[in-house]
């Protein structure tokens, strides 16, 4: 079992005995997910898949906390933040701008990337490198920027 899944579970079962409904309810969501992708593709995850699940659920959430913030429902918006903070706590320390920054330009350096049509395999090997510790929106216009 991959030791992210496995504090997930722990998390979970903490939760159940200090009776934090809410959460329990956020953290069998995540581990439902994560199931499911198993079941899905008939292998155990490792911590990198589990990373990935995570980041989709980040920004399914991110989406829905916009709309619901456009649409003036406060309730929706604080049960998405609460989500939002509790995925976030088992995600890796998010990289500064500076460091994604040389990041960036070492992956340019060493996939010999020129140009804007060499975008796609510079972001492929950031997202190999940087998986759920960089906004993959905010790092595709600095790989833009650096390439034209």
């Amino acid at each position: 079992m991959s030791e992210l899944k496995s504090r997930i579970s722990e998390a979970t079962k903490t939760a159940m005995k200090a009776r934090d409904k809410q959460r329990v309810a956020v953290l069998r969501l995540v581990n439902a997910d994560i199931k499911r992708l198993e079941v899905d593709e008939r292998r155990e995850l490792s911590d990198d898949d589990v990373l990935a699940v995570l980041d989709r659920m980040l920004k399914q959430r991110n989406d829905s906390l916009n709309q619901y913030r456009q649409a003036g429902r406060q309730d929706l918006v604080d049960q998405e933040a609460y989500e939002i903070d509790l995925i976030q706590e088992f995600m890796p320390e998010p990289l500064s701008d500076e460091a994604l920054t040389d990041l960036i330009d070492e992956l340019i350096r060493t996939s010999g990337a020129s140009s804007m049509q060499d975008m796609g395999r510079v972001m492929g090997a950031l997202k190999q490198a940087a998986q759920g510790r960089v906004d993959m929106g905010k790092a595709s216009s600095l790989v833009r920027s650096r390439l034209s």
